[in-house]
């Protein structure tokens, strides 16, 4: 008996899709939504999510903590929490229509905090190392909370479902954003339930993942040796926290990032010109143990930009496109034409060669 498509596993699946204005200029969530959408078939419906940049002006320069809670224990427990360490200007139930696709899950709430000053001062620490502690503190130690993204002016809304459903249930047309992504999962190794939904966030980064990675151990030993806990023993949580660490902690460049990250095979570093082979080196080197191994297509979200990057073999497909002062990333060229269907520029990605939008003004993510 033929299986027919959809009725076999598909390794290559999940879908990732991202559109961001160079201008910083908002727009709906719509277009995403209409994107992520039409790649329906490559996610299995256990798991899909958006992040969204430039969400709450009017709380532009406070952390957006979006909340997972299980029951009314662990919310109180993460507002007690709050209320010790931030000064708390706002908070509220996070939007949601009832939709058929899904099913009952965690109550969903938003804080926008500012850490209290003697609460720095007492610890030595600047603001976005104080909350990434926090958050940390939080997912490993509050039973029943989860943070599903703690960034100014940005959030994250996921659930187990697909992503069009997701994108409904959260009301995302009624937001506009300059940055959106989006991801359809299909699930290999973990199971699919709200938090294990991507983005995956940490501060103001987001990832969307397509793919599986195979250094995850490597990559995680690696990580707690600076203060990292991955509690969810997913790869995308390790790819979001490799990151925060060479751009946030260690400020390397972002093209020395993604030589750590998606580095060339040391045979063709050996080809490559003296000057340029002895740099390369010394990042293989340095940043050894962060080498992403496996198939891979990710779009890192930040409030300065946005980046897209293959494995350095491009075992997942990844297109990448430019309309004005747009650019869009997708798993799939239809996924851009859905939405921009006369695009002034379409290309493929080499592996290990990165798409990088900045919004005007700004020189890194």
């Amino acid at each position: 008996m033929l299986l027919r498509e959809g009725e076999i596993r598909i390794p290559s699946g999940c879908a990732i899709s991202g559109i961001m204005n160079k201008k910083g200029q908002v727009f709906s969530g719509e277009d995403i939504i209409k994107s992520i959408a039409l790649m329906h078939d490559r996610s299995n419906g256990l798991g899909g999510g958006f992040a969204a940049y430039g969400i709450y002006p009017e709380y532009a320069e406070h952390y957006a903590f979006h909340m997972f809670y299980d029951d009314v224990t662990a919310k109180e427990d993460v507002e007690h929490f709050f209320h010790l360490n931030f000064v708390v200007d706002g908070s509220d139930r996070v939007p949601t229509r009832k939709v058929k696709g899904i099913g009952s899950g965690p109550e969903v709430w938003r804080y926008f905090v500012k850490p209290k000053e003697e609460k720095l001062s007492e610890l030595e620490l600047s603001e976005d190392d104080f909350v990434a502690r926090l958050v940390f503190e939080i997912n490993d130690t509050i039973p029943g909370a989860f943070v599903v993204s703690s960034g100014k002016n940005m959030g994250a809304f996921k659930a187990v479902g697909y992503p069009e459903d997701v994108g409904e249930y959260y009301k995302l047309e009624e937001y506009k954003a300059y940055i959106w992504t989006a991801h359809g999962r299909f699930p290999t190794n973990t199971p699919g339930w709200w938090g294990g939904a991507h983005p995956f966030t940490l501060l103001d980064w987001s990832i969307v993942h397509n793919g599986e990675i195979s250094s995850y151990g490597a990559n995680k030993r690696y990580l707690e040796m600076f203060g990292y806990k991955l509690a969810l023993q997913t790869d995308t949580e390790a790819i979001t926290y490799c990151f925060d660490l060479l751009l946030r902690q260690h400020k390397v460049p972002l093209e020395v990032a993604v030589t750590a990250l998606a580095a060339p095979f040391w045979s063709d570093i050996a080809r490559m010109p003296e000057d340029q082979r002895e740099a390369v080196t010394a990042i293989r080197n340095l940043y050894g143990p962060l080498l992403l191994n496996g198939p891979f297509s990710i779009i890192l979200g930040s409030r300065k930009g946005m980046m897209a990057l293959n494995d350095r073999v491009k075992l997942r497909s990844l297109v990448a496109a430019t309309k004005g002062d747009f650019l869009y990333v997708s798993s799939e060229e239809s996924g851009i034409r859905e939405i921009c269907p006369d695009p002034d520029t379409v290309w493929a990605p080499k592996g290990g060669e990165p798409v990088i939008g900045l919004l005007e003004g700004e020189e890194t993510l």
